[in-house]
């Protein structure tokens, strides 16, 4: 069975723990409690084909920002999250792909860039339209999402895991230890 690490990378509070904990275990977290790490370990089938997806849910904050080379490096695909009705969000999209560029040593990586909240329309502060361009530019595939309604979410993982289909393939590295569901 194939195996493949996804990274779910963004700002604070953009919605990375709702969005991986909706998609693994079908339950929308409504408290913002800020992640340090967690890893989730399940067993999903995409395009047919059985697989066990390791998904690293990772710290936003600013206080993590030393430790993000690092899991970057051991990540084959990536989700990078910002929040539509958060524009400093946004902003902070290009240095986070630079960075796993940088670190992966790839102009063009397995990822998905996604516009999370769009359930929350009427405090949009990120159009669609911005957010397609930036994808476009850095070679990503984009989704607007929704972890509250689970609007794309399912898509938007199943897109990253494409994507490694396409590439490299899987990246041999040390595992970590990640919590069954």
């Amino acid at each position: 069975m194939e195996e493949h690490k996804i990274v779910v990378v963004g700002g604070g509070g953009v919605g990375k723990s709702a969005m991986t904990i909706r998609f693994l275990q079908n339950f929308f977290i409504t408290d913002y409690d800020p992640t340090i790490e967690e890893c989730y370990r399940k067993q999903i089938i995409v395009e047919n084909k059985t697989c066990l997806l390791d998904v690293l849910d990772t710290g936003g904050q600013e206080d993590y920002s030393s430790m993000r080379a690092q899991y970057m490096d051991s990540g084959e695909g990536f989700l990078v999250i910002y929040s539509i009705i958060d524009a400093e969000s946004f902003d902070q999209v290009m240095d986070l792909c630079e960075t796993i560029q940088r670190v992966k040593d790839k102009d063009v990586f397995p990822g998905v860039l996604c516009g999370n909240k769009c359930d929350l329309e009427k405090q949009r502060e990120v159009s669609t339209k911005e957010g397609k361009e930036i994808a476009e530019s850095l070679g990503l595939s984009f989704f607007e999402t929704s972890a509250k309604t689970t609007g794309n979410l399912v898509e938007s993982f199943h897109e990253v895991i494409k994507l490694i289909r396409k590439s490299d393939g899987p990246i041999k590295k040390k595992k970590k230890k990640c919590l069954i569901i």
